[in-house]
């Protein structure tokens, strides 16, 4: 199967564009973090490893700690394709973390983004 260009992007080359997303809106890079930590298990020392290695998307996720056990709570359309109906695993994860970041974007509290 051909690989999407989103498999080989930095991961650092997109996180900038969270932290502006969120802040615009009067949230956090702080919030931005909780959101990835929570999402793949990740902590703050291991994120500025990867920003700093430009580890690629496929990698962040391959390497993560542990995806939430939550994550089938996240649902809905994001880019224009609903969530649950993504077959691809890797644009699945890469989907749902773009929806939190929308989540955080338009107000939502942290509770209801941690599908707590």
């Amino acid at each position: 199967m051909a690989k999407h260009r989103i498999d080989t992007m930095a991961f650092s080359g997109v996180y900038p564009h969270y932290i502006t997303k969120a802040e615009k809106k009067g949230r956090s890079k702080e919030e931005v973090d909780q959101i990835i930590f929570w999402l793949t298990g990740y902590d703050e020392n291991a994120l500025e490893r990867i920003l700093s290695e430009k580890t690629n998307f496929e990698t962040f996720f391959d390497e993560a700690p542990q995806l939430n056990p939550n994550v089938s709570k996240i649902t809905g359309v994001i880019c224009g394709h609903r969530i649950e109906n993504i077959e691809d695993p890797l644009m699945k994860k890469v989907r749902y973390l773009d929806k939190l970041i929308d989540e955080l974007a338009k107000g939502k509290s942290m509770d209801k983004i941690l599908r707590k």
